[in-house]
C-alpha cells in the first residue's frame, strides 16, 4: 500500500504516548503526521488555516479533557471542514460510536486496535479526501469556466442542456443557426 503523495494524517490525542506511537506507526509507512494535544489546540490551528492545502484524515480520540472528540466533529461539521475522521477509543459505547458514524465519521476502531487495520483505514481516508479535494478543484473549474460566459452563451448553453437542436435554440433565441454553433464552440 503504496501513501498518497503528499498527505498529512492528524494526530489529536491527551496521551502523549498514544500519539508518538501513532506517529512512529504512520512514519513506519513514510505517512507525515502533525500531533496535537487537545481538539482545542487542532481547532485554533485548522481556523488559522484556509483549508486543506493536501489531502489529511484526522485521528481522533473520543474523550480529551475540554472539548471532546465528538464536540470537534461537531465543531468541524459546522465550519464546512470535511475530514475524514478516524475515532480512536478505549471508551466507546454503541451511542457514541452511533452518533459519530451518523455524523460522518469514517471509521471507530476500538483500543487496543490492529495496526495494519488502522493503516488500511488511514490509507482509504486519505483516498476519500484525495478524490473529494479533485471534485472540489473540478466543480471550482466549471464554475470559473460558467462564470467566464456571456449571456448570450449562457441562454445557447441552456438549450443544449435541454437537449434542443441548433436549429431550435437559434429559433427560440431569434438568432441564426451559425451564431449559436459560434456560441457552442
Amino acid at each position: 500500500m503504496e501513501p498518497v503523495s503528499d498527505s498529512l494524517v492528524y494526530i489529536v490525542d491527551d496521551d502523549a504516548g498514544v500519539r508518538e506511537a501513532l506517529a512512529w506507526l504512520l512514519r513506519s509507512r513514510r505517512l507525515l503526521s502533525e500531533s496535537f494535544d487537545s481538539a482545542e489546540v487542532f481547532d485554533a490551528m485548522l481556523k488559522a488555516q484556509a483549508a486543506p492545502c493536501r489531502p489529511c484524515c484526522l485521528l481522533l480520540d473520543v474523550r480529551m479533557p475540554g472539548l471532546s472528540g465528538v464536540g470537534l466533529q461537531e465543531r468541524l461539521g459546522k465550519l464546512g471542514r470535511v475530514v475524514p475522521i478516524i475515532f480512536v477509543s478505549a471508551h466507546g459505547d454503541v451511542p457514541m460510536v452511533a452518533r459519530a458514524m451518523r455524523d460522518g465519521a469514517f471509521d471507530f476502531l476500538q483500543k487496543p486496535f490492529n495496526e495494519q487495520v488502522l493503516l488500511d483505514r488511514v490509507h482509504d481516508a486519505v483516498l476519500l479526501a484525495a478524490r473529494r479535494r479533485e471534485e472540489a478543484e473540478r466543480l471550482t473549474e466549471i464554475q470559473r469556466r460558467l462564470d467566464g460566459l456571456t449571456a448570450r452563451e449562457r441562454e445557447v448553453m441552456e438549450g443544449m442542456v435541454a437537449g434542443r437542436l441548433n436549429k431550435q435554440i437559434a429559433d427560440g433565441l431569434g438568432i441564426s443557426m451559425k451564431t449559436v454553433e459560434q456560441h457552442r464552440a
